[in-house]
């Protein structure tokens, strides 16, 4: 074995090396000179909804150069702990101070309520909310029975008197859910379920200020709860119901029993 060209080969070599060292020192330099240190920044690992919670399950961090990252961002997923977007938040995209919010009065049911609507509160029970399957989100329509007849039956009627109603939230859910104010968790993020309020006795619906009239009349005056009909979400054609009297259950039987009304009310008429 040549041990001097052996001896020569690991110079060369061993020069080489330091001379690609040197070179990537150099572009590593000229990288942090014109972007600045790597630093940690949080990101969306999913798509984030608006007044969604924020847990670790839609969050991950992140290596980026210090001038790519955007104001406001944050290093840790830890300070994003409880918090709340503000706005919807893409996939990979940074999460910053300005879009996300803690629970508050500006993250509650008021600010889900659409401008020039009201939200009205009815109580229900299983059989006048579906079997309480009705959801926050749905759409149902509202159905009253109507008596203004001091008890004449030929007289009283069923009627649906509102159409594609939203549900705000049942009981306590909402459509956006979030954590109340003061229910205190783990400094450790973790994904909550949020839909803790699943026995309800109340619903409340998205209304314009007459159709919140109307339904306090109903509530007020009528005696007889409401009923709820659940409908497609995607179903949003208003259509022309006519009310249902007693006549329009008994099918052939009616002419034979407006004719004993009849007979009855001229009974009545001649005493």
């Amino acid at each position: 074995m040549n041990t001097r060209a052996f001896t020569l080969a690991l110079i060369i070599s061993a020069f080489a090396m330091m001379m690609v060292y040197t070179y990537i020192e150099d572009q590593q330099s000229a990288i942090i000179k014109q972007y600045g240190k790597k630093i940690t920044v949080v990101v969306a690992k999913v798509n984030i909804k608006e007044l969604e919670l924020i847990d670790d399950s839609k969050i991950s961090v992140k290596t980026i150069p210090q001038s790519f990252a955007a104001p406001g961002h944050f290093k840790e997923m830890q300070l994003l702990e409880n918090t709340i977007a503000t706005t919807p938040i893409l996939k990979g995209e940074q999460i910053t101070k300005p879009r996300i919010t803690f629970p508050g009065q500006k993250t509650g049911l008021a600010r889900q309520v659409s401008m020039g609507k009201r939200a009205i509160a009815i109580t229900i029970t299983e059989k006048q909310a579906v079997s309480k399957l009705i959801k926050p989100g749905d759409r149902v329509d509202i159905l009253a029975a109507i008596d203004y007849s001091s008890g004449h039956k030929e007289l009283q009627k069923t009627m649906t008197i509102l159409q594609d109603i939203l549900v705000l939230s049942t009981g306590m859910n909402m459509t956006n859910s979030i954590p109340l104010i003061g229910i205190k968790t783990p400094r450790v993020i973790r994904k909550m379920n949020l839909s803790t309020y699943n026995q309800y006795n109340t619903v409340t619906l998205e209304l314009d200020p007459y159709q919140v009239q109307k339904v306090v009349f109903l509530l007020t005056f009528s005696g007889i709860p409401p009923y709820l009909s659940l409908r497609n979400s995607s179903d949003n054609q208003i259509i022309r119901i006519k009310s249902t009297r007693l006549f329009d259950l008994l099918g052939d039987d009616g002419p034979e029993a407006k004719a004993f009304f009849s007979e009855q009310n001229k009974v009545k008429g001649g005493r």
